[in-house]
Formats: C-alpha cells, sequence, structure tokens
C-alpha cells in the first residue's frame, strides 16, 4: 500500500477492490484453473504459478492456444466449480481488511469488484467478510460483451459524488477507471 496518510471522515465513501486488494485469491485461482486444465488436457509444465501475473481467461488462450471454443468454456466452468476448494489458499491483507474493519460502522463501504457474484460471495463469506458491506458490485458486462468501468457503475447506481469516495485498488486499468469515473486521484489508495 502507498504511504498516503488516510485522512477519512464520516461522510467519505469506501469502495473496495477485492481480487488482489481486499483478498490475495491469485494462487487459489491458479490451482482451480490448473486442476480444471488437467481434467481435459495432459498437462506436463506447461504452466507454473507466476506471483507477479494473475493466471486468467486471456493465459489459458495464450498457454494452450489450440482449444476450442467449447474446451475453453468446460474449463473456466471447471475452474468456478474447483474455486471452492482452495479458498483456503486466499490470504486477506491485513493493512485493507483493518480499514475496513474499523470504518465500515461508521461509513459507508462498498465493495467494487470485477469478481463474478458467487466467487465473490464464498471468497467474503470464507473470511467473514460479507456483512461489512453496504453494498456489493460484482462483474457487469454490457450487452455487447464489453467490461464496464466498475467505479462509474457503482457512483451512478448509488447516486453518489465521486469526490466523496476513496478508493483501495492493486490494478493500473481499474485506478485509470476510478479516475475516469471522477474519483480524485489523491483518494485512491494504490495497494
Amino acid at each position: 500500500m502507498n504511504k498516503k496518510k488516510l485522512n477519512i471522515n464520516e461522510n467519505d465513501i469506501l469502495f473496495f477492490d477485492m481480487d488482489g486488494t481486499l483478498v490475495n485469491t491469485d494462487f487459489a485461482n491458479f490451482l482451480s484453473y490448473k486442476k480444471a486444465i488437467q481434467l481435459f488436457i495432459q498437462l506436463g509444465d506447461e504452466i507454473q504459478f507466476n506471483p507477479d501475473d494473475r493466471f486468467n481467461r486471456t493465459s489459458l488462450k495464450i498457454a494452450f492456444p489450440n482449444l476450442t471454443e467449447k474446451e475453453y468454456e468446460k474449463i473456466i466452468k471447471k475452474k468456478e466449480e474447483n474455486y471452492k476448494e482452495h479458498l483456503s489458499e486466499t490470504k486477506l491483507n491485513k493493512t485493507v481488511m483493518n480499514i475496513l474493519l474499523k470504518y465500515y460502522k461508521t461509513n459507508k463501504t462498498v465493495l467494487v469488484t470485477n469478481c463474478r457474484e458467487d466467487r465473490a460471495l464464498i471468497t467474503l463469506s470464507y473470511h467473514n467478510l460479507t456483512d461489512k458491506f453496504s453494498n456489493i458490485f460484482f462483474r457487469t458486462v454490457s450487452e455487447n460483451g464489453k467490461r464496464i468501468n466498475k467505479y462509474k457503475n457503482a457512483i451512478s447506481s448509488l447516486s453518489l459524488s465521486a469526490q466523496t469516495v476513496i478508493v483501495f485498488e492493486n490494478e493500473k486499468p481499474e485506478i485509470e477507471d476510478a479516475i475516469r469515473a471522477g474519483i480524485f486521484a489523491k483518494n485512491i489508495i494504490k495497494i
């Protein structure tokens, strides 16, 4: 987390990202993919865990470019089913969790994640965090399948002023989305 001094008052709304910010889910995600891939493909050493790069759908296509769309979808579905088996491999970011625990009773706290609803809820439940949020926003895509700016969506849905929002986020593209949504750069805490 960057070393900004937190200056939070009771009117501030706190937006928390989940994956990589509040909870490190990368290893559990990787294990879920690896197990799913092994059901459909004879694996040697094709994939190894890289703590600096989250394994995702794009990584899957790069690692296995000859997959059919049907195989690809089967692996994704199985990966989602496997995730709950690897929850013990998820780890809370204690610094961010302590901020959440300090302010959830006095401030509006909102989970704003690109995670799918079912995976987000089982992760939050596993760490006893579900009731710490006033609102939860999950991955949203537009009608044409494009990713929606999660911060703009949450601000609009809650009828908030972007200037009252403090964001906790770890991904550069998401930080850029927060700024595009009108959140002051000084109110974005990079994890």
